[in-house]
């Protein structure tokens, strides 16, 4: 166990009053921007920074402040939370989620969350008092592959993507999710005919021996989260084909 995470713990205990608050702990990149898999890797790299996010605050000295409006008990937060750079305090902006959206867009960020200013904190269960705007990332791909269907799927399971990289495919995930039945069934027949023993990438890939190869030419586009620091997309969604664009042509979108 590392010794960031007391320091974090001993930053909260300097909360004078007795309270319920709530928050996340996030892991930062270089340009201050939350990272999932830093987070993730966060046990086995010291270097990883480290904060306490703060966004609400749900009992104050034994009383209930959750059936107040959201700014209400968002300023009884802010009085409490001590100053310490180990907590953040998570700002709120007023009627310019739009403007704030394309901001977060362009940043690299996940996205934003959307909260009435008069709505209610209502524990465990989910309303359309928040709301969470996902802004996703998009590239172009080349299907090198797919995995065998399982359970109640047909055709495939997920489809193994790549792009090119100077005379190579270079692989950067696989997407298992986008298709409704009848794109499944469709992608699965315009497949066949670039069926190959040959393998496309270079590199060792998850499920190998339920993989069917294909020679490159299919090109596609997927939504994703992020880019992981092994250049592979986070959460690929697969949104569809291209038909205007060679594969050769396909090349990663570099995030900004």
């Amino acid at each position: 166990m590392t010794t960031r995470y007391p320091t974090i713990a001993q930053a909260l205990r300097t909360i004078t009053e007795p309270c319920v608050i709530d928050g996340e702990l996030v892991a930062l990149d270089a340009k201050g921007r939350s990272r999932f898999q830093l987070l993730q890797n966060a046990l086995r790299d010291e270097r990883t920074k480290l904060r306490y996010c703060v966004f609400d605050i749900l009992f104050l000295g034994g009383k209930d402040t959750r059936r107040k409006p959201l700014l209400e008990h968002k300023a009884l937060l802010k009085e409490v939370l001590p100053r310490n750079s180990l907590l953040r305090y998570s700002e709120h902006i007023k009627e310019k989620g739009t403007a704030l959206f394309k901001k977060a867009k362009q940043a690299g960020l996940e996205g934003v969350m959307a909260k009435r200013a008069a709505g209610l904190y209502y524990s465990g269960k989910r309303t359309r008092e928040w709301l969470k705007f996902k802004a996703m990332n998009e590239q172009e791909v080349v299907i090198v592959g797919y995995t065998a269907p399982r359970r109640s799927r047909k055709y495939f399971g997920a489809l193994v993507l790549a792009v090119r990289t100077d005379s190579t495919w270079r692989y950067v995930g696989r997407a298992g999710t986008g298709f409704d039945e009848e794109m499944l069934r469709s992608l699965y027949e315009k497949m066949q005919p670039l069926k190959t023993q040959a393998k496309p990438l270079n590199v060792q890939v998850k499920g190998e021996a339920h993989t069917t190869w294909l020679r490159p030419r299919l090109v596609g586009e997927v939504k994703f989260t992020e880019w992981t620091t092994s250049g592979e997309m986070r959460h690929p969604v697969f949104l569809g084909l291209r038909s205007d664009k060679k594969a050769t042509a396909v090349i990663r979108e570099m995030p900004a």
